[in-house]
């Protein structure tokens, strides 16, 4: 299968997931590389994990940018030439990217069982609010809690942040799709607009820096 959704948040913000059922020729076939990337793709070792380098690059060129157009700073983290913004993310046989004009970091992960056993490495003021009795939910409600997490990382790739002592995301429904999050790190206090929905058995998460929001120092004990 091709693209598989795509999400017009707002008017300066795209998101495109892709379903990779490809090839790695097909999709080899059809995208250009550069030959950094070339190099870097020949030297994963997971078919999987190059079928979904390779379905990104699909996803760039459905938003009309290509590999050419995109390049990693000295954290990893990608850009794109122009002004826009962009994150990247794949998991198992999902892909997705979003494009913004705004700051944006976006994460896309399976719903399994195994989240669970590594809950206490991310969950700490969370565990107020989740139900252990629900099994389902409570995967479901760990895995947007962990694609919170790993989105709003992507943004600020600073050393020393922790997802479990310095990340917070409030309470949410699994019947709404948005919460809000809480970085508090170095004496500094920022929030995060989360949006998040299920695609298949997959849970997709993407952030913002909350708009209005002054990062503010912490008082000090």
């Amino acid at each position: 299968m091709p693209l598989h959704t795509i999400i017009q948040h707002n008017a300066n913000t795209q998101i495109l997931v892709w379903k990779i059922t490809e090839t790695y020729d097909q999709l080899f076939s059809e995208v250009v590389l550069n030959m950094k990337n070339r190099v870097r793709l020949a030297s994963m070792k997971s078919e999987m994990h190059q079928r979904g380098f390779l379905s990104v690059r699909k996803l760039l060129q459905e938003a009309g940018f290509n590999d050419l157009d995109l390049y990693y700073d000295e954290d990893g983290k990608p850009h794109l030439k122009d002004v826009k913004n962009i994150s990247i993310t794949h998991s198992h046989n999902f892909s997705a990217i979003i494009i913004s004009d705004e700051v944006v970091g976006i994460d896309i992960e399976l719903q399994r069982e195994k989240i669970i056993r590594i809950a206490d490495k991310f969950v700490d003021k969370e565990a107020r609010y989740l139900n252990k009795i629900n099994a389902a939910n409570y995967i479901k409600k760990l895995t947007v809690i962990w694609g919170a997490k790993e989105a709003i990382y992507k943004i600020r790739s600073e050393k020393g942040l922790s997802f479990k002592d310095h990340i917070v995301v409030n309470a949410f429904d699994l019947g709404n799709n948005d919460t809000v999050a809480q970085v508090n790190f170095e004496g500094a206090s920022q929030k995060y607009n989360v949006v998040y929905q299920e695609i298949e058995d997959f849970t997709l998460v993407y952030a913002f820096e909350k708009k209005n929001e002054i990062k503010s120092k912490l008082k000090r004990e």
